[in-house]
C-alpha cells in the first residue's frame, strides 16, 4: 500500500480544491456502485480499504439483493473489504464540484484473499493461466451506444434534438462526418474527458441509426485494465451526456426497428518478448490462432449468458444489422461471430462480435479468454472458414433467449472450470431471479391481444 498511499498524497496535494472522492466498484451487471467520501478519508482507504457488503455482487438489475445467491441475509449482510486499484485515482471532469474517483476491488477480511464473486477477480484468475503459458492477452473494446432525449415519448426513448440544427434525427448514414458534426461538442468533450482520465479512447464513429455512435478504446497489454477502461468510459459517457442535457443508453436493443448496440472485443496474445503469437496470414492461421478460434467456437453457446446477460440482449440478433446467429469465423467478414481482420499480418487478432453493449466487460473478457485458453490447451480445431454471407450459409444455432443461455452456462464444465462454479451459481441465481420476475409480469401487448378476445 506504500506506493499507492504516496500517490494518493501527491494527488491530494495536486488538487487542493477537491471536495469529494467517489469510491467505485462494478457489480455483477457492470453497474458502478460505491460510496462518496470526504478527501480526508482517502489516506485511510489506501491504508486499510473500505468496508462494503458482499451482497453488492448479489444485486439484480433493479439493485435488489437476490437472496438465492447466499450473499445476503444468509451471511447477515456481512461486509468484505474493498481495496484501491492502482492508477485509477482521477478527477471526474463532468462534476460541478471538484470530485475524484477511485476504482476498487473486493477482498476477504484478511485483505489477502480475493473475493470470489467479484467479476474483476474472476478475470484476473483466467489471465494468470495465460501467464503459466508464457502469454499475455492484449485487448481493446469497441462500445456502441445511443444518445437519447432526456424526455421519453410515451415512456419510450427517442433521439435527442441536434444542438446544431435543433432537429431530431430520423436517419443516420454510417460513418457520416456530418452526423458527428451535429453532436460535435458532446463528442469532443467525451474524448477530452477520457484523455484527462487516461482512458485510451481514440476514435468516435457515427453508427447506422439515429443518435447511435461507437467509441473505440486503444489496445492495452492488460486485459483487466482494458475492462477498467471500458467500465469507466461508459460512466464518463453517461455523465458527459447529462452535462449536454441529453441522456444515453447502452441497452442492447432500445428501438425495435433500428440496429442494436454491441460491444466488440479485439484480442491477441503476446509472448515474453512482446511478439504477437497470432501474427501471420489470416487466410492460413497458425496453430495458436487456429486453436484459439476453435475454442471460442466450441464454447460460444456455453458463454452466451455472459455475452448477452439480459432479456433485451437477444432482441439485438438480426441478420440485417450484422449480428451473428451461429458460431462462425471468417477473414475480414463482419457477418461471422469471429472476425480475423485483414491488414498488417503482424497485428492479426480475433474480433469477437457477439456481445451486446449491455454486457459486463469483465465477464465478456473472462468468457472470451476462457474460450481461447481452452482451445489452445486442448488444440481444438475450428470448423471451416466462412466466406461470404454467414447468415445465408449457416442455420441460426446460437442460443436465442436468456433462459436457455443460463441453462447452458449452468451446465458448462468448461465455464465452471475457468470462472469457478461458486461464481457461476451466484451469477445464474441473479439472472434467473430477473427472468422469473419478467415472465410473471403481464405486458400491455398481452392485454391488447387477449383481454377481450379469449
Amino acid at each position: 500500500m506504500g506506493s499507492g498511499f504516496a500517490s494518493a498524497e501527491a494527488f491530494l496535494q495536486a488538487h487542493p480544491e477537491l471536495q469529494f472522492v467517489d469510491l467505485l466498484i462494478p457489480d455483477m451487471n457492470g453497474i458502478v456502485r460505491g460510496k462518496r467520501v470526504d478527501p480526508s478519508a482517502l489516506a485511510k482507504v489506501f491504508q486499510r480499504g473500505v468496508a462494503m457488503p458482499a451482497s453488492i455482487f448479489a444485486l439484480n438489475i433493479q439493485g435488489t439483493t437476490v437472496e438465492e445467491t447466499g450473499l445476503g441475509l444468509d451471511i447477515g449482510e456481512a461486509d468484505r473489504v474493498c481495496l484501491p486499484i492502482g492508477g485509477t485515482l482521477t478527477m471526474e471532469p463532468w462534476q460541478k464540484r471538484p470530485t475524484a474517483q477511485l476504482l476498487l476491488t473486493m477482498f476477504e477480511l484478511n485483505r489477502e484473499t480475493s473475493f470470489f464473486a467479484d467479476p474483476r477477480v474472476v478475470l484476473k484468475n483466467i489471465v494468470k493461466r495465460f501467464g503459466e503459458l508464457g502469454l499475455t492477452p492484449v485487448a481493446a473494446f469497441e462500445l456502441e451506444f445511443y444518445l437519447i432525449d432526456q424526455e421519453n415519448l410515451a415512456g419510450r426513448p427517442q433521439p435527442p434534438k441536434s444542438p446544431i440544427s435543433g432537429k431530431r434525427p430520423a436517419g443516420t448514414q454510417a460513418y457520416s462526418i456530418d452526423d458527428l458534426d451535429e453532436y460535435a461538442e458532446f463528442l469532443a468533450d467525451v474524448l477530452d474527458a477520457a484523455h484527462e482520465q487516461e482512458l485510451p479512447a481514440d476514435a468516435l464513429v457515427a453508427e447506422s441509426a439515429p443518435g447511435q455512435f461507437e467509441v473505440n478504446l486503444h489496445y492495452v497489454d492488460d486485459a483487466v485494465r482494458a475492462c477498467d477502461h471500458a467500465t469507466l468510459l461508459k460512466r464518463l459517457i453517461k455523465n458527459m451526456a447529462y452535462d449536454h442535457e441529453m441522456d444515453t443508453t447502452f441497452m442492447a436493443k432500445p428501438y425495435h426497428n433500428q440496429a442494436g448496440s454491441g460491444m466488440h472485443l479485439h484480442v491477441s496474445l503476446v509472448d515474453g518478448d512482446g511478439r504477437n503469437v497470432f501474427a501471420g496470414d489470416a487466410e492460413q492461421p497458425n496453430d495458436l490462432l487456429r486453436w484459439a478460434v476453435g475454442g471460442l467456437v466450441a464454447t460460444m453457446n456455453d458463454a452466451m449468458a455472459l455475452f448477452c446477460p439480459n432479456i433485451n440482449s437477444y432482441r439485438r440478433f438480426s441478420p440485417e444489422y450484422y449480428v451473428p446467429s451461429a458460431a462462425t469465423w471468417g477473414v475480414d467478414n463482419r457477418t461471422a461471430s469471429l472476425r480475423l481482420p485483414g491488414g498488417d499480418p503482424g497485428a492479426l487478432r480475433i474480433e469477437h462480435r457477439v456481445a451486446g453493449a449491455d454486457a459486463n466487460p469483465y465477464l465478456l473478457m473472462a468468457a472470451v479468454l476462457a474460450g481461447i485458453h481452452y482451445g489452445i490447451s486442448n488444440q481444438i480445431e475450428p470448423p471451416p472458414v466462412t466466406v461470404g454471407n454467414a447468415h445465408e450459409q449457416h442455420e441460426a444455432t446460437l442460443v436465442n433467449n436468456l433462459r436457455d443461455a443460463l441453462r447452458e452456462l449452468g451446465q458448462s464444465a468448461v465455464m465452471a472450470d475457468y470462472l469457478g462454479s461458486q461464481f457461476l451459481d451466484v451469477f445464474v441465481a441473479c439472472k434467473e431471479h430477473e427472468l422469473n420476475e419478467f415472465e410473471m409480469t403481464i405486458s400491455d401487448l398481452e392485454y391488447l391481444w387477449y383481454l377481450h378476445t379469449v
